[in-house]
């Protein structure tokens, strides 16, 4: 994985959409300004539609029309997107769907097995999507964002809709997935518990049109981060005003 030096920074001066039949332009974003460290892992929460996957898709690069600029540190990062549908081609099998993102020939393509392993899908490589649960596809989709080792992660509620168990398990995957290969998180989510397990910094957005109300780093122990009256007292402490 290629060094980056202050991996994300980021400024969005407005984002809206245009008119459509019957409505006027929807000014989503207003005055975004976030300078993100490499290695951190970063939770971007607030109420649902407030604009948070629309600034995800801004950093990505999927979205180009808006004001301001996005920088994402120095050279040329390796950049993964983690959507809220696994979006698994139901045609290829689990391997085939991970080795997509890599090119014929890259050394990381022998490391698939390893990886399945790792997310709890070992010797499901042959399997077809439709045999898998929700919660093992989206465990697929762990493997193929974490195969390619990059720089920036982004990841778009990439647990809702699970029941409680499954996203739990799920959650503490990750956590030892960027323990174990450490990269910059940008995780968007709306699940307040989720945010404080996860995250080394918090980002509240809200308001119409939504910009920044809070920013709290989360201090928590990778034990702590496994204690639900840890993470209960931090959810409490971060979440205690209300914007």
């Amino acid at each position: 994985m290629a060094e980056v030096t202050g991996a994300v920074s980021i400024r969005v001066d407005a984002k809206t959409f245009p008119a459509t039949v019957g409505r006027p332009p929807l000014n989503v974003l207003r005055d975004v300004e976030l300078n993100v460290d490499s290695g951190s892992f970063v939770v971007i929460t607030g109420p649902s539609g407030c604009g948070k996957s629309t600034l995800l898709n801004v950093v990505s690069g999927l979205d180009h029309d808006y004001q301001g600029r996005v920088s994402l540190g120095g050279g040329d990062p390796l950049l993964s997107f983690m959507f809220q549908a696994p979006r698994l081609l139901p045609w290829r099998t689990v391997h085939e769907n991970i080795a997509l993102v890599m090119e014929d020939g890259d050394p990381k393509l022998k490391k698939i097995p390893e990886m399945l392993a790792s997310v709890g899908l070992e010797g499901l490589g042959d399997v077809y999507p439709e045999r898998l649960s929700l919660g093992m596809q989206r465990r697929a989709a762990l493997a193929r964002a974490f195969i390619l080792e990059p720089d920036i992660l982004l990841m778009d509620e990439p647990f809702v809709s699970l029941d409680d168990p499954t996203a739990q398990s799920l959650r503490q995957l990750l956590i030892d997935l960027w323990n174990r290969s450490p990269t910059t998180v940008l995780f968007v989510t709306h699940d307040r518990t989720e945010s404080v397990m996860l995250a080394t910094r918090i980002i509240r957005v809200g308001g119409q049109p939504a910009t920044i109300v809070q920013d709290t780093a989360i201090e928590l122990t990778r034990e702590q981060r496994a204690d639900p009256d840890a993470v209960r007292a931090e959810q409490e402490r971060v979440f205690a005003t209300v914007v």
